[in-house]
Parts: C-alpha cells; structure tokens; sequence
C-alpha cells in the first residue's frame, strides 16, 4: 500500500467458468463460496504482504486483516485472504469473480468509480523517524533541505515532497526496504527515514538488530501524509450488498481502540531487549 500509494504510497484473470449458472451467479457464488445454509459465507478477498497491516503469517493475519475479519463476522461472513504482489491483488480484487475485493487501498477518484469502498478500517499515516538526540524541526518540507533523507526505492512519498526531490532541493539517499533505512538512522548514516508509522513501531518490535536500539527512535508528531485504508468492494450488485453489510459493522468499531489493543499484544509477546 505504500507500494501502490505512498506512491504508488506509497496498484490475471483467473475467471471461473460457471456457465450452467444464471447471469450474475458466478460473482456470488465465487466471492462468497459454495456453502450449506448453516455454514458460514465465505468473503475472499485479495491483499498483499504489508507488515503489519496485512500478512499471512502474522497474529490474525495483521492489523487490517484483523479488522476485515472483526466487521464480517456481524454480519455472517467468515474471510479468507489470499494474498498476491499488489498490482496483482489488485487485478483479481476488481475483476475475478472468485474475489469479493482487495485491501487494504487508499481512496482515489479513479478507484471509487471501479469498485464500492467500505468505510475506513484504519489509516497509514507516514512521516519521519528521527533519533531522539537530534529531532528534526520543521514547518514547511523545504525545512529539511540541510538534512540526508532516508526513503524506500521505488516509492512515492507524495507529489509535494517528490517534486522537491526532482528538483533537488531535498537530498534522498535510498535503500530497498524501511528495515535498512532504519539501520543507517541507527548508524548515523541518514538524518532522518521516511516511514510509515505502524510499520516502524512493528519493526522495532520484530527485528531483533533494531529492537535492542528502539528506544533511540522516535516517530516525528508532524505527519507527511495520513491516508485513510479501505477494503475496495467489487463494484456488482453483489459488492455493493457486501459493502453496506461491512460498513455496517464498522460504524459501531473503536478503530483506535483496537489498533492500541493489537499492538499492546504485540509488544507483550515482542522478545525482551537484551
């Protein structure tokens, strides 16, 4: 997601050929599953691997996988993820008749007139890492133009602060992956780390080279962006009734309740800091 949309930001078929079925079936019976009257119905949707907001091997399945699962139960639905590069994800979630959907996804025009988006199930909000010892101070991001700015190849981190990258009035020095930059804060290496937020409070949890050091990091107050996520309904009548089932539950949701619940978990199981 911040591969789609922090620029993506920070993006196959697979159709069932159901022709026995009358016109509009196969989306139901794909998306939902094939199931006795008592048995719950099965939502399948697409997603990718975004720690921690979505992944297979997390504690039920990331923090957005979590919610998904918590807003389908209400109203009769047990989800299933699958999970694909995002692009990929993206393809079936609109367009297999196998698939509900796809999340999580930031809201855009062009999207909205592909599929039905559910209410927010959280946001990613991205912004800087800094070290405690030396915050950045800044109002405008031209503030920041003195400093070695850590980002993820590849990724957008918003047309304002890519531009002035292009321009070269911000210096970037970029790695593969937020676990990298992170190290080159740690090393001095960097002066600050674009990031998002809860991806940089899972890693200093999980990676045990950056947990030993996490209380030398620290997640700057002014944020860079703040995008609500959403599950992107496949836009049928069928989506459209999974959709106001799903918003249906989640306006009864604590969001931020439960993301500090989750990650007060997280944090009870992280490995103790040697």
């Amino acid at each position: 997601m911040r591969r789609g949309l922090r620029g993506m930001s920070h993006g196959l078929f697979m159709a069932l050929a159901c022709s026995a079925l009358p016109a509009g079936a196969a989306g139901v019976v794909g998306a939902l599953g094939a199931s006795g009257a008592d048995a719950p119905k099965v939502m399948r949707l697409a997603s990718l691997e975004w720690l921690p907001y979505v992944g297979a091997a997390l504690d039920r399945q990331g923090w957005s996988g979590h919610i998904v699962s918590l807003a389908s139960r209400p109203e009769g639905y047990q989800v299933k993820i699958d999970y694909f590069p995002w692009t990929r994800a993206v393809q079936l979630g609109m367009r297999d008749a196998q698939y509900a959907g796809y999340f999580p996804a930031y809201y855009t025009v062009e999207r909205a007139r592909l599929c039905h988006f559910s209410l927010p199930i959280g946001s990613s909000t991205v912004g800087f890492a800094y070290l405690k010892d030396t915050p950045p101070s800044w109002n405008a991001l031209q503030d920041l133009a003195h400093l070695k700015i850590g980002v993820v190849a590849g990724f957008s981190n918003g047309p304002v602060f890519d531009n002035l990258v292009s321009e070269g009035k911000l210096t970037v020095d970029a790695s593969p992956n937020d676990m990298l930059n992170l190290r080159k804060l740690l090393a001095g290496r960097v002066d600050t780390v674009v990031i998002d937020k809860l991806v940089m409070r899972y890693l200093l949890l999980s990676e045990p080279s950056l947990a030993r050091e996490r209380g030398r990091i620290a997640f700057h107050e002014k944020p860079l962006a703040e995008l609500p996520l959403h599950v992107c309904f496949q836009r049928t009548p069928e989506g459209r009734e999974m959709q106001q089932a799903f918003n249906r539950s989640v306006r009864d949701m604590s969001l931020k309740k439960l993301e500090s619940d989750y990650f007060q978990q997280l944090e009870r199981k992280a490995p103790a800091v040697q």
